[in-house]
This record gives C-alpha cells, structure tokens and sequence, in this order.
C-alpha cells in the first residue's frame, strides 16, 4: 500500500492509545486518551489525549480567558451592546491603547486602562504557557528546542506591546487589538517612518520567512518521497544511513549542487523560522528609537535611489519672508 502513496494521501496507523512514558505529574495527572478522530488524522496522529495542563497550563488558560474578555466586552461596548453589530463588525472593530498624551502613565479604563489590563494578561498567559512549554520539554527528557522556537516569537510580540512604547515613552506607540485594526496600524507604521521596506532588518526578516518557507516544503517533499525507502524513518537514517537518504542527497545534489543531511535540514529550517521574528522585532525596535525615516536612511547608506526632483521645491510658509 505504500508504494501508492503520493502528495494528498496519508496513511494513518492505528493501534492501542499510547499514554506516555510514566513521570512525577505532581499534584496534576495527564488526562486519558480522548479516542481517535479520522479527521486529524488527516493532519496528524489521530489520538486525542492524553492532556496535561499543571499549574502553569490552568493559569495560562485562566489569565488568557481574561484578556480575551476584556477586549471582547469592549468591543461589544464599542457598538451599542448590539449581538448583530458585533458579529458584524467584529473584524473591524478594535481596543485602542491609551492616547499619547498619557504617556507611559496609568490611563483610566475607558481612555486605555482597558487595553493595558488586556495587554497584562495576555502576556501572563503567554509567558506561563512558554514556562509551561519549558517544564513539559524537561520532565519528557527532551531539548528544549521548541521553547525556544516559542521564545523568538515572544520576543517579537513583546517588542510591539512593550519594549518598544517604554523607549518611546508612551503606551500609544504600541499596536491596538482587533484584526483590520492592528493592519492598519502597521499601514500607518510603515508610512510613518518612510517605509519599512527600505528597513534592512525587516528585509532579514522576509528572507528568512520566505527561507523558512521553502527549506520546510522541500524537507517535506523530500521525505515523501523517498518514505517509500523509509525516510520517514529520519533519527534511524542520521545514525545509520540508508538508500532513503543517500538518494535524497543524490537528488538534492543533482537539482541544486549541495545537500543537507537528515540532521542539518532540521537545524537550517529552525534557525530560519526563528530568526524571521528575532530580526523583524530588532527592525520594529530601531523604528522611531533610533532611524526616524528608513528611505532617508537607504538613501544615506546607498541602499536606495534618490527620487529625481520633478517639481519646485516645497517652501515651508513659517520660513519665508514674513512668516511667523
């Protein structure tokens, strides 16, 4: 049957529910397999369960219940308390943070105080789940490399919501929650500051996304097809190379002159996805901290052209003979 695998089918295994290795659950204990569903097994592993969540997973989930309250409640404030309004306009609709003119100040709720709690409790929530992420990664014997994974993104949030506005000195630098909301921020963001394309972080940042992107779809469709010969068998074929991957190297070798090794390509595609938000979060904090226009500063360093001059230059009135 498994030669008649190919790109939209998988073959999906099913024995006995696997409960996991036995650990010191503490005063938590993992959940019982929940059964097995056909569906995900389209995506993965159709066993359900078992869950542990712990203390840090209760108040992960508690602390994000919260957050999520209070911006929905808000928005739902927002139009009237009208269920058809905000089912209607939940896309657009938004909790702004604290106007400028507070500063770095406690803002009453209704002038941002709301969005600060908001923004305290989503990150409690996600800084427990990573600690969370951690603990669960030790107690299987594992590397920690997920968390890690977890942590670049982190990293990227906190730069948007609280890194950044505490170096700009104010809560109104940082992004609002909603969905057409917060794009429309990063619109006025771009413009605000010259473009962000000629920001050479977020350009690192493109290239690893679009790396990332391409060197997983090429692992993946190298495994599937050589599965076949057990490549899906990866930690067997690093410790003890077989024909699965010694044809996918010969392959990789013939189509692009270079391969990477069963190990390697794990390690290039992590360090690729986790460096597209290390980098955009470090082209995001030097935005309005440190480069004020991002073309001016291309233009300066040659990395962009000047725009030919094509009408008179603009005089500022207050300047001019007579101004104030």
């Amino acid at each position: 049957m498994a030669g008649y695998q190919n790109i939209f089918t998988q073959i999906q295994v099913r024995g006995p529910a696997e409960q996991g290795v036995p650990i010191d659950e503490g005063m938590y204990r993992r959940s019982k397999a929940g059964g097995f569903s056909h569906l995900f097994g389209w995506l993965g592993n159709a066993q359900i369960g078992p869950i542990y969540l712990g203390w840090y997973g209760v108040a992960s989930i508690v602390c994000g219940l919260v957050a999520i309250e209070i911006i929905g409640l808000n928005m739902w404030a927002s139009v009237g308390w009208d269920p058809v309004q905000f089912v209607r306009q939940l896309f657009w609709l938004a909790l702004e943070p604290p106007p400028p003119s507070y500063g770095l100040s406690l803002p009453p709720l209704g002038e941002g105080g709301w969005w600060l709690l908001a923004g305290f409790f989503l990150t409690a929530s996600i800084l427990l789940w990573w600690w969370r992420t951690y603990t669960r990664a030790i107690a299987l014997g594992m590397g920690t490399h997920v968390a890690w994974a977890f942590a670049a993104a982190i990293w990227l949030y906190l730069v948007l919501g609280f890194i950044r506005p505490i170096l700009m000195g104010s809560w109104g630098e940082a992004v609002p929650f909603g969905i057409f909301p917060h794009l429309d921020w990063t619109a006025a963001f771009s413009i605000r500051y010259g473009n962000l394309f000629y920001n050479p972080f977020h350009a690192l940042s493109i290239v690893f996304l679009y790396g990332s992107t391409l060197l997983f779809a090429m692992h993946g469709a190298t495994i599937l097809a050589v599965s076949r010969l057990g490549g899906d068998r990866e930690i067997d074929q690093i410790i003890d190379r077989g024909t699965a991957s010694e044809r996918a190297g010969l392959f990789w070798r013939w189509t692009m002159g270079f391969n990477a090794t069963m190990e390697s390509i794990h390690r290039w595609a992590w360090w690729f996805a986790v460096l597209t938000p290390l980098t955009g979060g470090i082209g995001i904090l030097l935005t309005g901290t440190v480069v004020d226009n991002w073309y001016l500063w291309a233009v300066k360093h040659s990395f962009a052209p000047v725009y030919p001059q094509l009408w008179p230059e603009v005089v500022d009135p207050a300047l001019s003979a007579g101004g104030m």
